[in-house]
């Protein structure tokens, strides 16, 4: 998801050298997205018969994801701040007539009540004119548009504190997991789930809603 300039920078030189694709969405190759999504969609409890906000849709490869692995009777709508990321998505997924792509504003303001809300990658890019308590507030802002936006739950995933001190960036931003889970636990539901058990420098938050 584009965010400011910087942000915007980005992406352009992404899919100006890589094309509509895992890399041209800043992920290290497609097989590293669609594990990010195997964690993100824990979320869904039945495989049919939802609907799901995909915040920072980028090219919209989670429908297609969804699809592939035979969740049916979905509504999926994509959100992006990029114009460009929402034109390509739309022609990469003209034939899925269950999900639709609309661009939204950085505060998320069209984002439409649904059963899940999940986003994959959108707070990694802090970008290096940003602090991490204004990058913070930001994230915390998106997790309250969350769980007001989602009936069953909520899933994302962020950058790990616990990654290898030599490959990290000043503009990335490397979370605590410890602190989100409790955060989330403390705010939202009692159902939380920590995943961090898989070969990747990040972590995913579930949240499911007590009903």
């Amino acid at each position: 998801m584009c965010l400011n300039l910087e942000h915007s920078k980005f992406y352009k030189n992404s899919m100006q050298k890589c094309g509509i694709s895992a890399e041209g969405a800043g992920w290290k190759n497609s097989e590293a997205q669609m594990w990010r999504f195997e964690q993100m969609v824990k979320v869904i409890k039945d495989k049919s018969c939802f609907s799901i906000n995909d915040i920072g849709c980028g090219f919209g490869c989670l429908c297609q994801y969804l699809q592939n692995k035979e969740y049916t009777d979905f509504k999926y709508v994509g959100y992006d701040i990029s114009d460009v990321m929402i034109k390509s998505a739309l022609k990469l997924c003209t034939e899925n007539d269950n999900c639709c792509f609309l661009k939204t504003d950085i505060k998320y303001n069209t984002v439409m009540v649904s059963d899940y809300c999940v986003a994959s990658g959108i707070f990694n890019l802090k970008g290096e004119d940003i602090n991490e308590t204004s990058w913070l507030k930001y994230i915390l802002d998106t997790l309250e548009m969350f769980n007001k936006k989602s009936k069953l739950g909520f899933s994302f995933n962020m950058l790990t504190k616990y990654s290898d001190i030599e490959y990290m960036k000043k503009e990335l931003y490397y979370a605590d997991p410890c602190f989100f889970f409790d955060y989330c636990k403390r705010n939202y539901s009692r159902n939380v789930a920590l995943l961090h058990d898989y070969d990747e420098y990040d972590f995913t938050i579930i949240v499911r809603k007590d009903l």
